[in-house]
Order: C-alpha cells, then sequence, then structure tokens
C-alpha cells in the first residue's frame, strides 16, 4: 500500500517521477507501440467471434467506475431482449485455462471482479487471460453478445464498439505511461473509439472531451448497504450518528470514502490496495462498530463476516436523454436495432 500512495503522489497530486521511472515509461511505449502495430499490420491477427463484441475499457490503471457501467449496459440489453455475455481476464484469481464461471464460484480461485459481475448481472461470465478462447465459450452457451471488462488493450479480441470510462476527479493524472504516470496508452488512443464516459466531475474540464461526438456523464449511486450475514437492507442514513469502519480495496478507494460522507457518515477509514486478498485482520476491529465495504471486498468476505459487515452496492446513472443516446450508439455500432415493441433485432 506504501507503493501505491507513493504513485498516487506522483500521478494525480504532482509529484515529479523520479528520471528511473521516466525512463522506464518509454520503454513502456515502445513496446505497446510495438505490439499494437503488429495487429495493425496484420502480423498478430484479432480473433472475431460469431456474435457482437462490446468492450468497456479505460487508459489508467485503478478505479474508474467500469465494473459498473457494465453491469447497467448488460442490464439495459437484458432488458431489450437480448441475452448478453461477460468476458474477463479474472484479475486477483487462479490463472487457468478458460472456464464458465459457476453459481458457486470463489472468488480466490475466479477473481473478485468476476464473481461480483456474474452475482449482480445473472448473465454468464467467461474468464480466462485468453479473451477470445472465453467469448468463444459465451457463444457456446447461447449468448447472442459479448460485453467485455476492461479489454480495450487486448487486441487478440476483435470488437465492434469501443467504450472507454474516465475518472472525471481524477482524469488522466499527469498523462504519463506506466510507471511514470497511471495511463495504459497515450491519450491519442482516444481518437479511435466509439463513446467516452466521464464518472463524475465536470465532463468540460477533462481534456478534449468536448471533441467527441458520444461523450456522456455517468455518476455512481449508493442508498442502501447489505448485511453479509443473513442479506438484510438497510438505509445508508440509517448508520448516521456513530463512527462507521469504511474498507476498500478498490483502485480510488477515496471515491468509495467520499459516496459514504455524502450519506451523512463519519468514517473510520481503511483503504486496502487494489484486489487485495483479505484476512480476517482486515475487516475485523476491537469495537462493535458496523463495518462498510464495497460489494467487490464483500465477495472475499463471507466466511470472516459477521453482523456488524455490510456492504454497499453502487449502481451507475445517466440522465434519461444521455442513457438513450448511448444505448442507440451501442445497438448501432453492434448492428442492432430496437423494434417498435422496445426488442432488439439484428440491423
Amino acid at each position: 500500500m506504501r507503493t501505491e500512495a507513493w504513485l498516487n503522489r506522483i500521478w494525480y497530486e504532482g509529484s515529479p517521477p523520479p528520471w528511473w521511472l521516466r525512463s522506464l515509461s518509454g520503454v513502456y511505449a515502445a513496446v505497446t507501440a510495438v505490439r499494437r502495430d503488429l495487429y495493425r499490420s496484420g502480423l498478430r491477427r484479432s480473433t472475431r467471434i460469431e456474435i457482437p463484441v462490446i468492450v468497456v475499457g479505460n487508459l489508467s490503471v485503478g478505479g474508474t467506475g467500469k465494473t459498473p457501467l457494465v453491469l447497467w449496459l448488460v442490464q439495459q440489453l437484458k432488458v431489450r431482449g437480448l441475452r448478453p455475455g461477460i468476458v474477463t481476464r479474472g484479475f486477483g484469481g487462479r490463472a487457468g485455462p478458460p472456464r464458465l464461471l459457476q453459481p458457486d464460484a470463489d472468488a480466490a480461485e475466479a477473481g473478485d471482479e468476476p464473481v461480483l459481475l456474474m452475482r449482480r448481472s445473472g448473465v454468464p461470465v467467461a474468464v480466462g487471460r485468453d479473451r477470445p478462447a472465453a467469448a468463444a465459450l459465451l457463444f457456446r452457451a447461447g449468448c447472442d453478445l459479448i460485453v467485455s471488462d476492461d479489454g480495450l488493450q487486448h487486441y487478440a479480441l476483435e470488437r465492434d464498439c469501443e467504450i472507454v470510462v474516465i475518472d472525471g476527479l481524477r482524469r488522466l493524472g499527469n498523462g504519463r505511461l506506466l510507471p511514470a504516470g497511471p495511463l495504459r496508452e497515450a491519450p491519442q488512443r482516444l481518437r479511435g473509439i466509439d463513446a467516452l464516459v466521464i464518472n463524475g466531475g465536470d465532463v468540460a474540464a477533462v481534456t478534449g472531451a468536448a471533441a467527441f461526438e458520444h461523450t456522456f456523464a455517468m455518476a455512481l449511486a449508493a442508498s442502501s448497504a447489505v448485511a453479509l450475514v443473513g442479506g438484510a437492507i438497510r438505509p445508508l442514513s440509517a448508520f448516521r450518528g456513530a463512527p462507521v469502519h469504511a474498507v476498500a480495496g478498490i483502485g480510488n478507494p477515496r471515491r468509495f470514502f467520499a459516496t459514504l460522507r455524502q450519506a451523512g457518515l463519519e468514517l473510520i477509514e481503511h483503504a486496502l490496495a487494489d484486489h487485495a486478498r483479505i484476512g480476517a485482520a482486515d475487516i475485523r476491529y476491537p469495537d462493535s462498530n458496523p463495518v462498510l465495504m464495497t460489494e467487490k471486498d464483500a465477495v472475499k468476505c463471507a466466511q470472516l463476516a459477521d453482523e456488524r459487515h455490510w456492504y454497499v452496492p453502487v449502481d451507475a446513472r445517466f440522465e434519461p436523454q444521455a442513457q438513450d443516446a448511448l444505448l442507440q450508439m451501442v445497438l448501432r455500432r453492434t448492428g442492432l436495432t430496437t423494434a417498435t415493441d422496445g426488442e432488439v433485432q439484428r440491423g
């Protein structure tokens, strides 16, 4: 966590990166440029799956709100009669051959985000570093559309639509590539995407956002907490009046803490590393105060929890006009159209 905090000061708070980090960024830039050119030239081939593929990704490492957007998009597609599936690498789990997650999947085996996506979405989720092979599993499972979670830089899987999510507060940080900055690819990569989604903050403050035809403002909403033991639901307002422990092992813990503060809660903060393997000492404290954690952390804590432990689900929100415009853009890019009864059909 100390290394992560040190990097965050450089990436987002103006501390100058040391010369050796800048040098490593040069090496990283060269490697990523060669890799992408191999796909552009055809020396390495992208695999086309028999059904449309939508990629939801980001330019920077760390939390941008990508997972809530994936869940929102899948739900919108389900409502319109489609059978989407989600493909993801499964960061934080144990590497292995591509596989479809089963209902009893364990986060330590499959990764925290894949298990969260499966439980919240109710659609098939395939996990694997070989994304084309994982996507093929979804096609054989009966899906007619694939949403790739965090797959912007995985060029082995051909895609029909690319959506990039940017944190509206952190934006692109210092604008440098890894490891001197938070970027996986240079900002110029945004020129080829289909839609830009700004999560929180001021869209106008994101450099270059106004130049995109399809730019959408998104917000994350949280109003309740769910008990890890028993599943009871309480409004966040019920936790006012006494301190609560707030646990976040995500890319940007401050966003989670800010959400709880906006609900009027007094916090004792516990920021963990992204995808941290959580033990009892991370969530059990000597007092009896409630412990509120992110939903991604909760999937790893079922065996550690007692009546004090709650998770806070968050949902993506758009203004109605923006919601309709984003969804219609996705349907056009994937060759789907909306029928008069609201169902989706092939264009």
